[in-house]
């Protein structure tokens, strides 16, 4: 199961908003949210909430992606997350994720005892390819007791 089937299957607002998971790798995720009038805002174009959802989810994917062989010693977690929104967005949107640090030194710090955080950055474009909002989410990976 990829990254994207998981995310799929266990939190219902990937499949509420329709999210499609176009690339799961540990080097990047892509992630498309379909135009639909239903998560529209005041002036016709996706919700800001809905854009948050979709950046945070390419976020998890990237994520599950790179760290999913730690899974049964770690749980990850968001701490902390902030958007831009640069540009007005209308119609389908997508989401890239890249990771902030090597997977590498994370899974050192976890080794160490350590409870690691990393930032994961996303670029949120149109279809025009015009950057509509910019996201950092900042995650951990807690051990499990």
């Amino acid at each position: 199961m990829s990254a994207g089937e998981l995310l799929a299957a266990t939190v219902p607002m990937v499949k509420t908003l329709g999210l499609e998971f176009i690339e799961t790798t540990a080097e990047r995720a892509v992630v498309r949210m379909p135009d639909q009038s239903d998560y529209h805002n005041h002036i016709g174009g996706p919700h800001a909430g809905a854009m948050f959802t979709l950046a945070e989810s390419a976020s998890g994917a990237i994520v599950i992606a790179a760290f999913g062989d730690q899974l049964s010693r770690a749980v990850p977690l968001a701490v902390r997350a902030e958007i831009d929104y640069k540009k007005l967005a209308m119609g389908e949107v997508t989401a890239t994720a890249t990771l902030g640090r090597p997977v590498a030194d994370v899974v050192a710090q976890l080794d160490a005892g350590e409870r690691p955080e990393f930032p994961v950055r996303i670029s949120i474009r149109r279809a025009d390819e015009a950057l509509t909002g910019e996201m950092t989410v900042v995650w951990t990976l807690r051990p499990n007791s």
